[in-house]
């Protein structure tokens, strides 16, 4: 065993303990797959990321890092939304210093992901789809009637698969979407985000920290049935994606998520000129140190 350095970082929160955290390990260098799957599973958080030199390739096209992300209890992930702009916040507080002044690019499962600094906050641009289009009509029967709602409730439907397998429903509101108690024994291997609108879809107001569009939740099996992630960075990216090209919402928008969960996550989107959408949000550092693996 040797001295890692390691931060706890709170992402998509300025405020700590009220984002979704993520462990990372700023030295990875010589640990195992299984080393690494079996320290994830120690700390008992949704992931952890392991920092690690880009390989020849990735350097070559403009990586500053590598990151190999996992997530209980025996899973490696292509790619991870809060576990990207946490990574590079802990990457950047420990020193690190992009060839770009102006990006971050970290390779990852999916390839290679920029990052771009927005004031206080990080963005990553949403790596394509794998998968897109309309859910087919029994999954959406399934998952009206799993999240206790009517079909007709549910207003759009579609594969938000960027690595992670998720689907995406859109309901009438967001109250709707803080009301679910959605029931595992029904929905019980389906990954899915469910978003709705405050007020009328497409219509939105100012763009400030304290206001936001849509509310956000994510669901999926966990150990003792149905699991809620606090924030997710990969199903707002897909999301917006979505969204966004189905005219369901603007192309600068805001979302909450966690506040079914006592968080106050926010996550700012934004599709550019060119058709590149970022997802970003602030992170805090909660516990910075060394770990021994």
């Amino acid at each position: 065993m040797q001295q890692r350095p390691f931060k706890q970082v709170d992402v998509f929160t300025a405020t700590p303990y009220r984002g979704n955290p993520l462990a990372v390990v700023l030295d990875g260098s010589g640990l195992s797959a299984a080393e690494m799957q079996h320290f994830t599973n120690w700390t008992n958080l949704s992931e952890c990321t392991f920092l690690l030199p880009p390989t020849p390739e990735g350097a070559a096209n403009g990586a500053d890092y590598r990151v190999r992300i996992f997530s209980p209890p025996s899973r490696e992930l292509p790619f991870a939304g809060h576990p990207t702009l946490g990574s590079c916040h802990a990457w950047l507080e420990a020193g690190g210093v992009p060839r770009d002044p102006q990006h971050v690019v970290q390779e990852c499962g999916v390839g290679l992901v920029k990052l771009r600094r927005d004031g206080e906050r990080l963005a990553f641009a949403a790596p394509p789809l794998i998968k897109s289009g309309p859910l087919n009509e029994a999954d959406v029967a399934l998952i009206a009637r799993g999240l206790g709602v009517a079909r007709e409730d549910i207003i759009a439907h579609a594969w938000c698969d960027n690595g992670p397998n998720w689907r995406g429903v859109m309901l009438r509101s967001a109250e709707q979407v803080l009301a679910l108690r959605p029931d595992a024994t029904v929905l019980a291997g389906l990954d899915f985000g469910v978003v709705g609108p405050r007020g009328k879809v497409g219509v939105v107001g100012p763009q400030d920290a304290g206001d936001t569009q849509f509310e956000v939740r994510a669901f999926f099996p966990g150990n003792n049935g149905m699991a809620e992630d606090p924030v997710t960075g990969s199903l707002n990216a897909a999301l917006a994606q979505w969204l966004i090209g189905a005219g369901l919402a603007p192309e600068r928008y805001v979302a909450a998520q966690g506040t079914a969960l006592a968080r106050e996550g926010r996550v700012f989107i934004e599709r550019d000129a060119s058709g590149t959408v970022w997802v970003g949000g602030q992170s805090v550092t909660c516990i910075d140190g060394q770990v021994s693996l």
